[in-house]
């Protein structure tokens, strides 16, 4: 049995899991992202209290049998300038292995775990399209080869959202300069064409909540116009998901109709990303050992 806690942007996640079954799981809210996106780095009270997290986290897992846990610091520790100290911070309250993940790392990961839960013909090309709080990465390859290609935007929902979009709601004027932003990040964005993309992470479950089906352009502007006008409070109400996540939800639809756009190919949400493709590393490394 293993566990991975994903420190994200917007999240902060546990996963235990022991032969593909899911043991555990835990997830709290802390906004990290706005902190880097406001003040270029984590503030000490989110610091304290993310490590107070980690490290029940850690503990949680490991009193449910897992006997490995590692924890993965995904853009929060590559955008904020102390994110030398996030690391340092959250090794010691853990007690496990930690890292930082490269923007190359987080986007194998989020493929592999998506490609285990979707299994694709072997050798069909497919991308993979994870928006995440603080980034955003795609990686295009193989079930049978592994990712071939793949980038990163350093633009997510969380982000987004604390620069251009923390209207509620928004309104469209603020969606269409949303746009022209991640537009901007997508400057020489020319990946190989897949016959098939996913889409994974909480921005692309909580669209296909509103549309329902594969996210493809017609999709993708029907969410992007109820989320314009619609407040995140009702939103919750209405598609049954987090506040937390109905704030971010405009951004994060905004992140996905431009990747979308960008790789022509419309996309599937499936279950499955990056803890659930570090799970399965750490579980192979483990048996190997």
């Amino acid at each position: 049995m293993v566990g991975v806690v994903d420190v994200g942007s917007n999240t902060v996640r546990l996963l235990v899991a022991e032969g593909g079954r899911t043991v555990l799981t835990e997830r709290e809210m802390l906004h990290l992202g706005a902190d880097v996106e406001q003040l270029g780095a984590i503030s000490e009270q989110k610091l304290a209290l993310v490590s107070e997290l980690v490290g029940r986290y850690a503990a949680d897992a490991r009193a449910a049998g897992a006997v490995e846990v590692e924890v993965l610091i995904a853009s929060p520790g590559r955008q904020a300038v102390n994110g030398g100290d996030l690391l340092a911070r959250l090794r010691t309250a853990s007690g496990s292995p930690t890292r930082v993940l490269s923007a190359a790392e987080e986007a194998r990961l989020a493929f592999v775990g998506a490609l285990h839960s979707a299994v694709p013909p072997a050798r069909r090309l497919v991308a993979v399209v994870d928006v995440g709080g603080g980034s955003a990465q795609v990686a295009v390859g193989t079930r049978r080869d592994g990712p071939s290609w793949s980038r990163s935007i350093d633009v997510g929902a969380q982000r987004l959202t604390s620069r251009m979009l923390d209207t509620d709601p928004p309104g469209r004027e603020a969606i269409g300069a949303a746009r022209a932003e991640v537009g901007r990040y997508l400057d020489g964005f020319a990946p190989p064409e897949p016959r098939t993309a996913f889409a994974v992470g909480g921005s692309a479950r909580g669209v296909k909540r509103i549309v329902g089906g594969r996210l493809g352009p017609g999709e993708l502007e029907e969410a992007l116009d109820v989320l314009a006008v619609t407040p995140a409070a009702e939103l919750a109400r209405r598609y049954g998901m987090r506040l937390e996540r109905a704030q971010t939800l405009p951004a994060g639809c905004v992140v996905l109709t431009e990747l979308q756009r960008a790789l022509g190919t419309p996309l599937k949400v499936v279950r499955g990303g990056l803890r659930e493709g570090a799970l399965l590393e750490l579980a192979a490394e483990a048996l190997a050992a």
